[in-house]
């Protein structure tokens, strides 16, 4: 079970690891992503525009910048700088802007740490860094060393998906994915006395796998690492030498 939503695309690599592999994959998100209202937002008093450069740590916060600058009528400069921790989250960008290499910069291992010698080449630019309404201050304290300048925001929050009675009876997996803490706290909650068992577990990003380990279960996958920045192909290549294909 991926807790991600199901592919919008046919040509989703999980589509292909299915074939390979000879899996099912069934696709539920534990959580939904909701994004801030412009009058929520403004709450917060930050302008847009008062920032040269964007910190985006996912697909979401791509997606609720882009929708909250429309809601509130701002246009964005073409001359924006977009700084991503990972080259999967920067090809993103293209859905609302062209895509230019001089102005649209990413990481290598999906980990804010990798992107800030990046942003440090660019030491001038006054950083927004839109964030979900459940965050730490690690990536404040991380350029608050570092003496870039530097505003966190919530642009959007996350709302447990919870299962229906009828889903319960059918969880029944070899597999879980997780690519957020949320996702792993929101199987707890549906699932209270759930027992690990033989069943895999795998997870996308540092703070996913620790909450795997802090919930007291066993982390069999992670990802991303240098040979594999993507949770597919991580994935891949462990079910492939799982089923002796590979």
């Amino acid at each position: 079970m991926v807790s991600q939503p199901k592919p919008t695309s046919d040509k989703s690599p999980y589509y292909d690891i299915e074939k390979e592999a000879g899996v099912k994959c069934t696709f539920h998100p534990f959580f939904k992503v909701e994004g801030l209202t412009a009058r929520e937002f403004r709450q917060q008093k930050i302008n847009l525009l008062d920032y040269t450069a964007v910190v985006f740590t996912s697909r979401h916060a791509i997606d609720n910048y882009f929708k909250l600058a429309k809601e509130m009528r701002v246009t964005i400069p073409e001359d924006m700088k977009y700084f991503c921790v990972i080259e999967t989250i920067a090809l993103y960008i293209q859905k609302y802007v062209q895509y230019r290499k001089r102005k649209v910069f990413f990481g290598n291992t999906g980990k804010i740490a990798d992107l800030v010698p990046l942003m440090m080449k660019h030491s001038g630019e006054k950083f927004l860094v839109p964030l979900s309404s459940v965050h730490n201050d690690d990536v404040k304290n991380m350029l608050d060393a570092k003496k870039l300048k530097h505003t966190e925001c919530v642009m959007y929050r996350t709302v447990s998906n919870d299962f229906k009675e009828e889903d319960k009876k059918t969880f029944d997996f070899d597999m879980l994915v997780f690519f957020s803490p949320t996702g792993v706290k929101a199987l707890k909650k549906n699932f209270p006395d759930f027992k690990q068992g033989d069943i895999k577990i795998a997870t996308f990003g540092p703070a996913t796998a620790k909450a795997v380990e802090d919930e007291g279960l066993r982390l069999d996958l992670t990802a991303p690492s240098k040979k594999y920045p993507s949770m597919t192909g991580a994935l891949r290549d462990y079910l492939l030498h799982e089923n002796g294909i590979e």
